[in-house]
C-alpha cells in the first residue's frame, strides 16, 4: 500500500527521535519516497546524516536554509502524507496554534495532504489539560492522531506517553492507503484455538495464538469490511474500528457463534484451529492421579467449515485453512471439495518462521485449478495476500 507513496517525516526533539530511523527504514523498504524534516532540537537526539543516509535525500533542519526556504511550500504540495513522529508537547502546541518557527511547522501549514501525528512525552505532560486541548485542536483540523503507547518512560515512570512503535505507525499509514475494495462486505472470521475442558482445571487445546486471524480481521476492516471476529481463548485482542469480537472458549461455542452470524455475511475466513474432538464427559471435580493409565473417551466436534459450506449461498464466499505436515496440496484439495470451499490457505508447522506463535507465515493458496506459492512474510502481509485473492474471486462472480 505504501509503494510509490510520497511521505514527509517530521521529527521533533524527543528522546524517542531515535525511532525515526526505524520509521524511515520501514518506509523505504515498503517502496515509499521519503523526505525528512527535523526541528533544531531533534538534531540533538539523532544525526541528520543518519536520516539523510536512510532516506537518500538531504534532511531539512531550518526553514532559513536554502533547501528549507525553497522547498517548504513545494514539499507541502508534493507529499501524499505528512507524518510527524515523534511529536513533542512543544511541537504539538506550535502545530495547534500555527507558530511557524521551524521547517517542520512551515511545511505543516503548507501541506494539502493528510497529516498524522504521533506524540511522545512523559505521562504527566501527556495528561495535562493543555496537551489534551492541543491534541483535540489538531484533530478538529482533520489531522490524524496515532495514539501513544503505555510502558516505561525515559523519566523512569510507567504510564502513557511512549511513542507508538514504528511497526504500528507504519501499519497506520498502510491502512490509510488501503484500497477500500471490501466496502459493503460483511466478513466472518474465526481465529485462535479452542479449549475443550476435561475437568475444572485441565483442558485439551493447541498452540494457536490467534495472530493470523486477528491480522485478517484488521486488514479486512482497513479495506472497508465489517468484520465479525469469533475469537477463541487467547491473550491477544483487537480494538480497531469495524471489527466486532465475540469471545468463545470451546468448539461448540465457536460453532454456535459462526452459525448464528453466517447468514448475514458475504464471506467467511476460517483461520481458527478448532479442536476436532472433545471429551465425552467433563468431570465435575479435578481428575485425581492414579497408578494406572488414564483413558479418555472423545467425541467429534461439529465441522464448522463443512456446515457453513453446506449452507453457503451463491453470493457467499468461504475460505478455509489447512495446517498439514505431509501431502499438503492433496489433503487441502480434498478438504476444498468436501467442505465446498472457494480456496484454502495451506501452511506447514515445519516451515521455519511459519505456523503457530510466529509473527510471520508462509502460505500456499490452493483452489481447484492452481496452487500459488508465497514467500515468508509478516502475518499482516499474508492477510493482505489472502484478501487480494478473496477480492479477485468475488470479482469473477
Amino acid at each position: 500500500m505504501l509503494a510509490g507513496k510520497k511521505v514527509i517525516l517530521g521529527v521533533s526533539g524527543s528522546i524517542a527521535a531515535y525511532k525515526s530511523a526505524l520509521i524511515v527504514r520501514g518506509l523505504i523498504r515498503a517502496g515509499a519516497q521519503v523526505r525528512v524534516l527535523m526541528t533544531p532540537a531533534a538534531t540533538e537526539f539523532i544525526s541528520p546524516l543518519t536520516l539523510a543516509t536512510l532516506s537518500k535525500h538531504e534532511v531539512i533542519t531550518s526553514v532559513h536554509s536554502e533547501a528549507g526556504w525553497n522547498n517548504h511550500v513545494e514539499l507541502g504540495l508534493w507529499a501524499d502524507v505528512y507524518l510527524i513522529a515523534p511529536t513533542t508537547a512543544t511541537t504539538l502546541a506550535k502545530l495547534a496554534h500555527g507558530i511557524c518557527d521551524s521547517a517542520l511547522v512551515a511545511v505543516y501549514l503548507s501541506a494539502r495532504c493528510p497529516v498524522f501525528f504521533a506524540p511522545a512525552m512523559d505521562v504527566d505532560m501527556w495528561l495535562h489539560p493543555a496537551t489534551r486541548a492541543n491534541v483535540a485542536t489538531l484533530q478538529s483540523y482533520g489531522n490524524y492522531l496515532i495514539d501513544v503507547d503505555s510502558g516505561e518512560l525515559a523519566s523512569g515512570l510507567n504510564g502513557q506517553g511512549r511513542l507508538a512503535e514504528p511497526e504500528r505507525i507504519l501499519q497506520t499509514l498502510t491502512d490509510h492507503f488501503s484500497p477500500g475494495d471490501l466496502t459493503g462486505s460483511r466478513i466472518l472470521i474465526t481465529a485462535g484455538p479452542t479449549h475443550e475442558d476435561l475437568d475444572p482445571v485441565r483442558y485439551l487445546g493447541n498452540r494457536s495464538t490467534g495472530k493470523m486471524g486477528i491480522a485478517l480481521a484488521e486488514a479486512a476492516a482497513a479495506r472497508g469490511a465489517e468484520v465479525e471476529l469469533i475469537l477463541g481463548p487467547t491473550e491477544l485482542s483487537t480494538s480497531v474500528p469495524g471489527v466486532t469480537t465475540t469471545n468463545v472458549r470451546s468448539a461448540l461455542e465457536m460453532h454456535a457463534a459462526a452459525m448464528a452470524r453466517w447468514s448475514d455475511c458475504t464471506a467467511g475466513i476460517l483461520s481458527a484451529a478448532v479442536a476436532d474432538y472433545r471429551p465425552a464427559e467433563v468431570a465435575k471435580e479435578k481428575i485425581k492421579k492414579s497408578d494406572g493409565a488414564l483413558q479418555l473417551r472423545l467425541v467429534r466436534n461439529p465441522d464448522i467449515a463443512a456446515e457453513l459450506g453446506a449452507s453457503k449461498r451463491p453470493d457467499q464466499l468461504l475460505v478455509g485453512f489447512a495446517l498439514e505436515t505431509e501431502n499438503g496440496v492433496e489433503n487441502a484439495r480434498g478438504k476444498l471439495e468436501r467442505k465446498q470451499l472457494d480456496f484454502i490457505v495451506l501452511n506447514s508447522p515445519r516451515t521455519p518462521g511459519a505456523g503457530f506463535g510466529h509473527d510471520t507465515n508462509q502460505i500456499q493458496l490452493v483452489d481447484r485449478n492452481m496452487v500459488t506459492d508465497f514467500e515468508l512474510k509478516s502475518k499482516r502481509a499474508v492477510a493482505e495476500d489472502i484478501l487480494d485473492r478473496l477480492v479477485a474471486v468475488k470479482q469473477t462472480r
